[in-house]
């Protein structure tokens, strides 16, 4: 069990992807860094002699305060926060604890920012892909990431005027790869590809290239992403209800596949057996 104050890697693990997911915070030292180049995943990094500074920023009713072994730098950013009126936690061995225990991790050479707050944009009128990977992102890489849908022939114009990151286009870094889409192509450079975001992949790459036989949810999630798109002329309202289907669907292949349910039907009162 962990100390007060702190929470375990595999607890903080199992929240993370979830609405109970703390804001995470790392405020390793450079050099800590560059030895080590990875983040939890959605973890931002912060300088901990500016916590004053940029503890307005926080939003979330939780924070975890990482560093590399869970000592001096996370333990007195956390008392600053609590200080201040956040309810701050540190992650118990911090990077290395997470590293031992075999959990995935981010490498900062695939992040366009570090501190989080990273620019995405991608065709309008989304469907499946481009609800999915900012779902990804937002839930996994940089809880602060904001998207742009804009006219397809206009993308890569407004990601080098805009200094954005285009993805899911025809050609490009961050798209489909093979019979792979890019969701499959995040997950990989993310370092995410755990069991039940695996399974999701599965769902989505199915309902994203018209291979419904991949998954039997994948028919269910391009009916429900074709009726969003209906439903919503906005895109980024289209993409907050959205957000909300895949954080179900990652719920449900993390710990409900085995979970069955059936009507059984009551006998009536008057009934005589």
């Amino acid at each position: 069990m962990a100390p007060f104050g702190a929470i375990s890697a595999d607890k903080l693990f199992r929240l993370l992807g979830s609405s109970q997911s703390p804001f995470l915070v790392d405020v390793s030292l450079d050099e800590d860094a560059e030895a080590d180049p990875f983040l939890l995943p959605s973890a931002v990094r912060r300088d901990h002699r500016f916590v004053d500074r940029w503890a307005a920023e926080i939003k979330s009713p939780s924070v975890v305060i990482i560093c590399h072994k869970g000592r001096k730098l996370s333990e007195g950013v956390a008392a600053h926060l609590r200080l201040l009126g956040l309810s701050a936690e540190v992650l118990e061995g911090g990077n290395v604890a997470w590293a031992k225990a075999g959990l995935p991790r981010v490498p900062l050479a695939r992040l366009a920012s570090h501190g989080g707050g990273t620019l995405w944009v991608t065709r309008n009128r989304p469907k499946i892909d481009r609800i999915a990977c900012p779902w990804l992102i937002r839930r996994f890489v940089d809880p602060l990431a904001r998207f742009l849908f804009v006219s397809p022939s206009e993308v890569e114009g407004v990601a080098q005027r805009f200094d954005a990151v285009a993805f899911d286009m025809d050609e490009g870094f961050w798209s489909h790869r093979a019979e792979r889409c890019t969701f499959d192509t995040m997950l990989t450079e993310f370092g995410l590809e755990t069991p039940a975001l695996m399974t999701l992949a599965q769902i989505v790459r199915g309902a994203d290239t018209n291979r419904l036989d991949l998954a039997p949810e994948a028919a269910g999630l391009l009916a429900v992403s074709l009726g969003l798109s209906r439903l919503h002329a906005s895109d980024l309202d289209q993409l907050e209800q959205g957000l909300i289907v895949y954080d179900a669907l990652y719920r449900w292949a993390r710990d409900a596949m085995d979970e069955k349910h059936d009507w059984v039907a009551r006998s009536s009162r008057n009934e005589v057996g």
